[in-house]
């Protein structure tokens, strides 16, 4: 059994110590968030980056033993009402395109924001090494360093979802989403009724 904390949690894998925590954290702990992007030996593009005792590793390179006694942070322990600085700091900027690297990006740009709130864009560059095949960096650089604005309170922002954001209220301000209501029965696909 190879025992560790996620997300704040304690817990032990009942898998070979050999299985990288990528998949384990994927197939045995239904934490999505962190993607594989191939998990090769010399894989580098980054979309699986996980936090381990606060650095910012790639999990397809990590095994369970090697993770063992360990504290992982995964994209979805980062901050559960996306009240992140870099996860508001990426939305406010528009540096987020399809989406598929953003985790890995957002948990290589946490780690640096908590060592350097003023990073430089070399610091970026070296920080953040992740691949973002939709072309984001112009923006990634800006959404990191107001990030470290917003970690040194100099800054806030008001283009962030709202925390907390219920799904009724969710859809109140996004017609397009419904909420099931189990007390009526389901809308007629025959516009006549």
């Amino acid at each position: 059994m190879s025992r560790m904390t996620i997300n704040d949690r304690p817990v032990e894998f009942d898998l070979d110590p050999r299985t990288p925590l990528l998949y384990a954290l994927r197939e045995a702990a239904n934490l999505t968030g962190t993607k594989s992007g191939g998990g090769q030996e010399n894989c580098s593009c980054g979309v699986c980056m996980v936090l381990v005792d606060g650095v910012a590793l790639r999990s397809c390179q990590i095994t369970l033993a090697e993770a063992e006694g360990r504290l992982v942070t995964t994209i979805e322990g980062l901050s559960a009402d996306r009240t992140h600085p870099v996860q508001q700091a990426m939305v406010a900027e528009q540096a987020i395109q399809c989406g598929y690297c953003t985790p890995g990006i957002v948990i290589a740009a946490a780690a640096l924001i908590e060592r350097n709130t003023a990073p430089s864009r070399a610091d970026i560059e070296e920080a953040v090494p992740n691949m973002c095949r939709c072309g984001v960096y112009p923006r990634l650089v800006e959404a990191i360093q107001r990030a470290g604005r917003v970690a040194q309170r100099r800054e806030t922002i008001s283009a962030a979802p709202a925390s907390g954001i219920s799904a009724s209220d969710a859809a109140t301000t996004v017609p397009a989403l419904r909420v099931p209501n189990d007390n009526q029965p389901p809308e007629s696909a025959d516009p006549e009724g």
